[in-house]
């Protein structure tokens, strides 16, 4: 199993503590692969060139034991409101999703939960060390904060001179796996629901909503297989919802997880990405990332019992530490997730959960020509079609 290196420089013990990446509020997005309403094509495209300046939220406060909701109470977040059912969703989905994990691995996820003083607040459950994965974590998060005005007309395309901050909510659950065996594939996903209100002063101005998420997978050596089963059951929800969800939104992931300085190599083989959402009733949406999140498990969780006794030379092992340097790379520079929980004050253990428990950068490496490495490296840099 081949590669080759002038020198090695280190071998990095990444540590960085538990949980998921972080809700996403104003996010830069590419919308063209979802049709959305001509105004809201206009605010998508602009969104990239706001600055996102810090948001209002709250500092979390530390519980024993995470509550039935993490809403604030009455009002709008009612049991019958696309808030309180999305929480809901996310809540079962993060149940089964860890009992999976837990019955393959034989250890159990530690939880932490907390609340903010204005509402919302988080879940996190992470697994270290276990018997089968190095590091796995499943969280959910509710925030409500407060977004500058300019941030609101670029998310939602409305005009309106108001100057005071506007609130937002947003909810989602988020993990990432990476397990021990090289031959068995980490996986992300996020799944997340996104409103604002209207700004003062901006009479008749919409509250904007929209819904976004996706699954993908980051092999360290490619199994065809492996690629088809994944991609193949993402697809089966994407086309029980809209046919054309599946081949748009799998473009989309492929040109998400680009390491631009590494040649635009991949993070991983995709899968499926999506955000803006909004183009058809609530309802729809949910039901769509309701499917979505509950093809985590059997997408996923036989790859990995699969591989979870393979043999493994220390090279590969090595293979597989690089790879999640560059996992490293990507989540810390270009994620968008990752990016705006540090740029915003976010719980720093649940926007750091993505990152592996180690990692290795080794200098000058170049795997050899024909080798699994090599198949792994072009498979990043040229995306291919796993399923028809």
């Amino acid at each position: 199993s081949g590669f080759t290196s002038s020198r090695v420089v280190t071998s990095t013990q990444v540590n960085m503590a538990s949980a998921c990446v972080s809700m996403a509020a104003v996010r830069p997005t590419a919308a063209r692969k979802v049709s959305l309403p001509k105004s809201r094509k206009a605010a998508v495209a602009r969104r990239g060139s706001v600055p996102v300046r810090a948001v209002g939220i709250e500092q979390e406060i530390s519980i024993d034991e995470a509550p039935l909701t993490l809403l604030r109470e009455g009002g709008e977040d009612d049991a019958d409101s696309m808030r309180a059912r999305f929480e809901k969703m996310i809540r079962a989905a993060q149940d089964e999703i860890v009992a999976a994990v837990e019955e393959l691995d034989g250890q159990k996820f530690q939880e932490d939960a907390w609340t903010r003083p204005g509402g919302g607040g988080g879940i996190s459950r992470v697994l270290q060390d276990g018997n089968v994965f190095e590091k796995a974590g499943v969280n959910v998060s509710v925030v409500y904060g407060q977004m500058p005005p300019e941030a609101y007309r670029a998310a939602t395309g409305e005009g309106g001179g108001g100057k005071d901050m506007i609130p937002f909510f947003a909810a989602g659950i988020s993990s990432v796996m990476h397990p021990k065996n090289p031959m068995a594939p980490t996986v992300h996903f996020n799944y997340r629901y996104f409103e604002t209100d209207a700004p003062e002063g901006a009479e008749g101005a919409p509250r904007a909503w929209w819904f976004g998420g996706g699954t993908d997978l980051t092999p360290s050596y490619i199994f065809n297989d492996d690629a088809a089963h994944f991609h193949g059951t993402l697809k089966d929800v994407c086309d029980k919802h809209d046919e054309e969800f599946y081949p748009r939104f799998k473009e989309w992931a492929d040109d998400y997880f680009i390491i631009k300085h590494r040649m635009n190599e991949r993070r991983g083989i995709g899968g499926v990405f999506f955000d803006d959402m909004n183009d058809r009733p609530q309802e729809e949406l949910l039901a769509f990332a309701t499917d979505m999140a509950g093809a985590v498990v059997p997408a996923y969780v036989p790859l990995v019992a699969k591989h979870v006794d393979d043999e493994y030379t220390e090279q590969q092992r090595e293979w597989q530490q690089m790879r999640r340097g560059r996992y490293v790379e990507f989540n810390l520079v270009y994620d968008r997730g990752t990016t705006f929980g540090l740029r915003t004050g976010g719980r720093i253990e649940s926007i750091l959960m993505s990152l592996p428990l180690t990692a290795r950068w080794q200098y000058d490496m170049h795997p050899e020509e024909g080798s699994r490495e090599a198949d792994a490296l072009d498979a990043f840099r040229n995306p291919r079609t796993w399923v028809a």
